[in-house]
């Protein structure tokens, strides 16, 4: 439970600026649901003054609707500024009964509050007769946020809140769902439920992010509900209505204007994405159904001999013994033979991980298993037993995160498992969490008992309000407790999984990181979660789930990465050529030129299916290496664009419309994307396409492979698209830092830097590198600012110690004609320089990038 904080603010003319309206106000628009009963709203009383906002009584503003629960008489309203940017409006029952989700489970920022005269947001109470109290956030005069004339429902099963959108609002973020990336103002419902199903169009699936940008006149805002329960949130009828199945209503509003201003303001607030290790932005590999350790020990060789960049070599379920976690198949994938691949690996600069599942395997004889019952680790029934459910390896028992020795029980199993194997990540799958039945289905069965083939689906207890409560959320299956753990399954701290069940895979996550971290101190930690919450890039990267090998599928991944980006997890990707199903050799060609850019880029398919390691077609090898090539030389500057991300919160793939957010044309555009603000990608999407429709917005742009320039003019450019070809473009006025590249991440990092200077109109470019170890958390670190103007480019290092291994050794000059040498720090520097057209390029450079460097072009 939170509680405000004095702070350091005086609030002027005692909290001023906040207007209690005593006036009429008609409703406006309704409740959402039709001939539902009308909600009188709550009247705000008793008003007081805080360090840094107020604080308010709100009682209800006439008789209870009880529309989905029982209506709660006394609330209290907390206002907090908790930064210049960011407001903090909490609304929870005064007597504190409603579930809140705990400190320890998502510690947010309190922030520093902001000085006199510095806030971009504030709060106006306003009153009708008829809905009794409404929010006004207020930026400026605009009111980003405003629920006059729509009653606030607070029920104990039951919470509405309804905000008013301009028509035909630009709303992204809101999911996890597959959906394009701006969605429909007047026609969704975003269900936040964590589900294990296989990425259906616009239905919820893994992850619930409540966080929401708007666009508005060339602005951003943002706002965030941290709440756990499960909820809809509906767009529709000029409105945004959140309608949630208990909690509190607690609202953070971000300021924005841009929208990596938003971003910067969530994940300041929920976590900052974690480092990643630098080899985890190379090319991975797997599927589920590799039958042995010597099969993926040929997909590595087979990879090496196509000449296809390869950084990780991952195993799903297979390796283990009866799908049991933290075992080996003894025949198929002996811990000798996994260990000999892993020094195989490493020996080449390559990396291996593995998979585990949350759920046990019921099973006296299984370590784990035995430990975890007798640590009393795993989540019950209401009647003490233990919970059983049905995952891979048959009934299984579910750990409790809550539980007083989770940490400990986990942490011996996970150190066990590496003092066998020390790969080098951990993926977490099935962590919804994911169950094969509904309800304790293995409750009563003999311990080794087989599930049955199916289970017949059974009808709830209606009366049972936590298992079928009287408020619907779409949620697809036939009940809440479908395909997961039951609603009224009992976790330690008393608390039933129907309020802390979307906190699953945020909780294995956090809990897998600190021990990872505990194991190797210092060490950067890669930990890939399929489900996810607010916060959670703080501890894990993300993978979109079981797609399918369909083209619409291939068009969605691009919404989906963006999505990401929004709800602060920047390193994300989806399953190269799709997951489920038959790929074909032109969709896989297409999608491994997409996936090339990813910011996670792993090949993965399910068993059954055609094999698709992207060395099986010539053609699909051929778009693979052109593409990876481009990535890999890219390297440094995605790197630095995801330091960003660590430092910032700023995803390192963007759609066009945070960059160009006075374009209308852009705002729905999510079939093209960029790397950081310089790099434009347009892939083919379309199956038989040879061209692709490329909108450039205003400025010029450079060919990637070419360096012919693009005079974008706010339109679409039909571009050529061979097969085996992905369009890349780079953005007049910056600067590119790249390396030569590599088989692998090491081997691309060991060559020297090279600059492509891409120069707009005026002759003028700027950009920046970051540079550390890449390992680990306490890395030395260089930022190098880059600049260029009257032919001349200056290399300045801006702060950090980092020796920089390999010198600048080439420039690469877009729209800089007429050069004939360079001169360094005003003397002339013997260098071959090669022009072609509008570019030149200048090799056999040695400049230190330690120090200081004026590089004038003769």
């Amino acid at each position: 439970m939170r509680h405000l904080h004095p702070g350091h603010v005086a609030w002027p003319h005692v909290w001023a600026w906040v207007l209690l309206l005593a006036q009429l106000w008609s409703p406006v628009g309704g409740s959402g649901h039709g001939s539902a009963p009308s909600c009188p709203g709550y009247v705000a009383t008793r008003v007081t003054d805080t360090a840094r906002g107020f604080r308010a009584a709100l009682a209800l503003n006439g008789a209870p609707c009880n529309r989905f629960g029982r209506d709660i008489s006394n609330l209290t309203l907390h206002v907090s500024l908790d930064t210049s940017s960011r407001l903090h409006v909490h609304i929870e029952d005064t007597e504190r009964r409603q579930f809140q989700i705990p400190e320890s489970v998502l510690p947010l920022d309190r922030g520093r509050g902001a000085a006199d005269g510095r806030a971009m947001l504030r709060l106006n109470l306003t009153h009708s007769s008829a809905t009794g109290v409404g929010l006004q956030v207020l930026r400026g005069d605009e009111a980003i946020f405003d629920t006059t004339g729509h009653p606030l429902v607070f029920e104990d099963q039951y919470i509405e809140i309804t905000s008013r959108l301009p028509e035909n609002a630009n709303i992204y973020g809101l999911g996890e769902s597959p959906d394009w990336f701006r969605r429909d103002p007047a026609n969704t419902t975003r269900t936040l439920w964590n589900r294990d199903a296989q990425d259906p169009f616009r239905e919820n699936v893994y992850g619930s992010h409540t966080v929401y940008m708007e666009l508005r006149d060339g602005r951003f805002h943002g706002a965030y509900l941290h709440n756990s329960h499960g909820m809809d949130i509906v767009l529709a009828g000029g409105t945004i209505q959140y309608r949630v199945l208990g909690g509190t209503g607690d609202l953070y509003f971000f300021a924005g204007p841009t929208a990596l201003d938003v971003i910067d303001q969530y994940t300041e607030l929920v976590g900052r994405p974690a480092r990643i290790p630098y080899w985890a932005l190379g090319l991975h590999n797997c599927r589920w159904g590799y039958r042995s350790a010597e099969e993926v020990d040929q997909v590595i060789a087979n990879y090496s001999q196509a000449g296809i960049p390869l950084e990780a070599a991952w195993t799903d379920i297979d390796y283990m013994d009866g799908m049991r976690d933290f075992t080996f198949d003894p025949a198929a994938f002996p811990p000798a033979a996994m260990r000999r691949q892993l020094e195989r690996l490493h020996a080449r600069g390559q990396r291996m991980v593995l998979i585990v599942d949350p759920a046990i395997k019921v099973e006296p004889s299984y370590g784990t298993y035995a430990r975890g019952r007798e640590l009393d680790v795993f989540v019950r029934n209401a009647d003490g037993t233990d919970y059983i459910g049905q995952v891979w390896p048959g009934y299984t028992v579910f750990p409790d995160w809550f539980a007083a020795n989770a940490s400990a029980w986990w942490g011996g199993e996970l150190g066990r498992f590496l003092d066998k194997l020390p790969v080098d990540g951990l993926w977490i799958d099935m962590n919804e969490p994911a169950s094969f039945c509904t309800g304790s289905c293995g409750s009563g069965m003999a311990p080794g008992q087989s599930p049955a083939s199916s289970s017949s689906p059974r009808t709830p207890d209606a009366s049972n309000r936590f298992l079928v409560p009287p408020y619907a959320i779409h949620n697809p299956e036939p009940e809440l407790s479908s395909k997961t753990v039951e609603t009224t399954a009992v976790h330690a701290n008393g608390v039933i999984e129907y309020h802390v069940h979307n906190l699953f895979g945020l909780m294995e996550s956090r809990l897998t990181r600190e021990v990872m971290q505990r194991r190797q101190p210092g060490q950067r930690q890669f930990v890939l979660s399929r489900s996810t919450f607010a916060g959670s890039g703080a501890v894990a990267s993300h993978w979109t789930g079981d797609n399918s090998a369909t083209w619409q599928d291939l068009h969605v991944s691009i919404a989906s990465m963006l999505d990401f980006g929004v709800f602060g997890i920047p390193m994300v990707g989806a399953d190269i050529c799709g997951f489920m199903g038959n790929t074909t050799m032109e969709l896989c060609a297409r999608w491994s030129e997409l996936g090339a850019f990813y910011p996670f880029a792993r090949v993965h398919n399910t068993r059954g299916a055609r094999p698709q390691e992207l060395y099986r077609w010539p053609a699909v090898a051929e778009a693979a290496r052109r593409a990876l090539a481009v990535r890999y030389r890219l390297l440094p500057y995605v790197y630095t664009a995801y330091q960003d991300a660590v430092e910032r919160g700023w995803p390192a793939a963007r759609p066009l419309v945070f960059e160009f957010p006075a374009t209308a044309a852009v705002a729905d555009n999510d079939r093209q994307f960029l790397l950081g603000d310089a790099i434009l990608v347009s892939p083919v999407l379309a199956e038989g396409a040879r061209s692709v429709e490329a909108f450039f917005p205003r400025g010029r742009w450079y060919d990637w492979y070419t360096h012919d320039a693009v005079e974008g003019a706010d339109a679409a450019i039909a571009l050529d698209a061979p097969l085996e070809h992905v369009n890349v473009h780079i953005r007049a006025g910056r600067i590119v830092p790249a390396q030569h590249p590599g088989m692998t991440t090491a081997e691309t990092r060991d060559s020297d830097y090279e600059l492509i200077v891409a120069a707009d109109e005026r002759g003028a470019a700027a950009g920046r590198l970051y540079l550390d170890d890449g390992e680990t958390l306490d890395s030395p670190h260089r930022w190098l600012g880059l600049h260029f103007r009257a032919r001349t480019l200056w290399v300045s290092p801006q702060s950090g110690c980092y020796a920089a291994g390999r010198p600048l050794a080439r420039l690469t000059l877009l729209g800089v004609p007429g050069v004939r040498g360079v001169a360094v720090n005003g003397t002339a520097v013997e260098c071959t320089v090669e022009a072609a057209g509008a570019s030149v390029d200048i090799s056999g450079l040695r400049i230190d990038l330690n120090v200081p460097s004026r590089i004038t072009l003769l």
